[in-house]
């Protein structure tokens, strides 16, 4: 199974990519209280429309010197994520990735994918596949839509190891792929230790929470899935072993018979896995379900609109 494999893999890699990840975690962690910045800016202007320091464009040249070098990574991993597939740029506004330039916790990296078809276009979208090129395991998840998913706006958290560029890669209904990425800076998230006790979360493993926007005019909802998500990489304090990769590699939300989105996952999506996506409440019901990496089920039906 993809999840299985994407474990082995995280397993096999474990150990050279940890070391390295060490040394690098504190130049990841080390610049606090950046805000997100999209995926690309203006040329000699700052996010908020000012005039760039002369600091700020070397930063920014020296970023893209550094991403130019780094695309061999997709090169090399583009063939086994779209095997035989054509990948364009995504026209403006298709797709949409916001990310942190530099992140504050590279453990739980914040990352939003937009998707949108102009009013004209009789197409759909099929699903986005985000990848973070220099992960151990690079498909932080695929998610796939219902028929007719003409929109949509996805949040979740995920880890980066390296720094890297991440990528939203969109499949529409007539098989086209539209790509759009960020360069983000970090180190170590992949093998960071878990925020929360071990034995918490087996406590409370597979609980479920779900809340709706609607309430404060938002057509969005979230749903939490409490799991340590370990990635294979991690290193037990007591033992100083590496903990084993165990993670949710299967999450399906559907309103009523209708499937919201489903997604396949790897290690590179933090603890706690977060999803904040498009909603409209309705009367229907809200139907959550995850299997993870030890084939363990969790499942659970909120209320139509509520929490």
């Amino acid at each position: 199974m993809p999840g299985a494999g994407l474990a082995l893999a995280a397993t096999a890699l474990g150990l050279a990519v940890a070391l390295a990840a060490l040394v690098g975690v504190g130049e990841g962690r080390a610049q606090a209280g950046r805000a997100p910045v999209p995926a690309s800016g203006a040329s000699g202007e700052t996010a908020g429309g000012g005039q760039a320091t002369q600091r700020e464009i070397t930063e920014r040249e020296a970023t893209e010197r550094e991403g130019t070098e780094r695309e061999a990574t997709w090169a090399a991993i583009r063939p086994d994520l779209f095997p035989g597939k054509a990948i364009a740029e995504a026209a403006d506004g298709l797709v949409t990735l916001s990310a942190p330039g530099r992140a504050e916790d590279a453990a739980i990296v914040p990352i939003t994918i937009a998707l949108a078809l102009p009013a004209d276009d009789p197409r759909s979208f099929r699903s986005v596949t985000l990848v973070v090129d220099e992960n151990p395991a690079p498909m932080a998840g695929r998610f796939t839509f219902g028929p007719g998913q003409r929109d949509f706006t996805l949040s979740l958290r995920v880890r980066v190891n390296s720094y890297s560029f991440v990528r939203a890669v969109a499949e529409t209904s007539d098989g086209a792929l539209h790509m759009t990425k960020a360069f983000v800076k970090a180190a170590g998230g992949c093998s960071a230790p878990a925020t929360k006790d071990t034995a918490e979360s087996i406590t409370h493993l597979g609980d479920m929470r779900f809340r709706s926007f609607a309430g404060s005019g938002q057509a969005e909802a979230q749903v939490q899935i409490r799991h340590p998500n370990f990635s294979g990489l991690q290193m037990d304090e007591a033992t100083r072993g590496y903990t084993p990769a165990w993670f949710v590699r299967e999450v399906e939300v559907r309103q009523g018979d209708r499937l919201l989105f489903a997604m396949e996952g790897g290690i590179s999506v933090s603890e706690d896995p977060t999803f904040r996506f498009s909603y409209r409440a309705s009367a229907e019901p809200v139907a959550v379900r995850a299997e993870d990496t030890e084939n363990k089920v969790f499942s659970k039906t909120f209320p139509g609109g509520g929490t």
